[in-house]
């Protein structure tokens, strides 16, 4: 347990899958949560019905990261309501599979301008709002290192989570002198919607799963409970690194 109580947290992306996950384990700890989302309101709503019913402050906004406007407008909201934000979890991404001499531009640049820049906005939105320090974590990937983890076809994927495990060092590097640790979570295979195709294919699956140590694929919970660490005081001496929650799939 990580003692979070009084805690603001802003997760992006939080209407399902891992977001989910790490919005409910904060708010297990004691954060208050915003539940950022981009399409599904519902899905959203639902969540901040969940984080309330443990007992913590949650609203929804809708904002797509890769949008200055619409972030200044999500951090101007929360600001208003709450004056600052201790938490920022930059987990909003895409993902398609594209053999990489038939990706199309504007898919690139989808995959990029959510995975990555994404975070650079929100981060630089965010840090206006942590009056005396706080905490960001970035949600890379395994794919973050590039070939040979197993994944063909994600090169835009790969690229932008290549990027994010760069910028969360720069960021590192240049906000920890005001207090801002800034920290990635790496995760490996995990049972979420955007990974539902590869895990319905059973001998898919069944490779996938032999790769791993642990001998199955993670939840969002898993990458919760690491964010919830990264987010807490205990970390504080935690600064520029990038937590791998892959069941020992690099291992191999």
């Amino acid at each position: 347990m990580f003692d979070l109580t009084g805690k603001k947290a802003l997760v992006t992306g939080a209407s399902r899958g891992i977001g989910r996950g790490i919005a409910l384990s904060l708010a297990k700890q004691g954060a208050d949560v915003v539940v950022n989302f981009n399409s599904n309101e519902e899905m959203a709503e639902k969540v901040v019905e969940e984080i309330k019913a443990l007992g913590r402050e949650s609203f929804a906004i809708r904002a797509d990261v890769s949008d200055k406007a619409q972030v200044r407008l999500m951090f101007e909201e929360i600001g208003k309501k709450w004056q600052n934000l201790n938490i920022l979890v930059n987990n909003a991404g895409v993902l398609f599979f594209s053999p990489f001499e038939e990706i199309p531009e504007e898919q690139w640049d989808k995959v990029v301008d959510t995975n990555l820049k994404g975070q650079f906005l929100c981060s630089q939105e965010a840090i206006r709002l942590m009056q005396g320090g706080g905490k960001i974590i970035n949600i890379a990937s395994i794919a973050s290192g590039g070939a040979g983890i197993g994944f063909n076809q994600i090169a835009h994927y790969t690229a932008s989570k290549g990027g994010v495990v760069a910028l969360t060092e720069a960021m590192a590097a240049e906000l920890g002198p005001k207090n801002i640790n800034v920290n990635a979570i790496a995760p490996g295979v995990i049972d979420t919607d955007m990974t539902k195709g590869m895990l319905d294919d059973e001998a898919q699956k069944k490779a996938m799963l032999a790769r791993i140590p642990k001998g199955r694929s993670g939840t969002p919970d898993d990458i919760g409970a690491a964010a919830a660490f990264l987010a807490s005081d205990e970390a504080d001496y935690v600064d520029g690194v990038v937590l791998y929650v892959d069941g020992g799939w690099l291992a191999m």
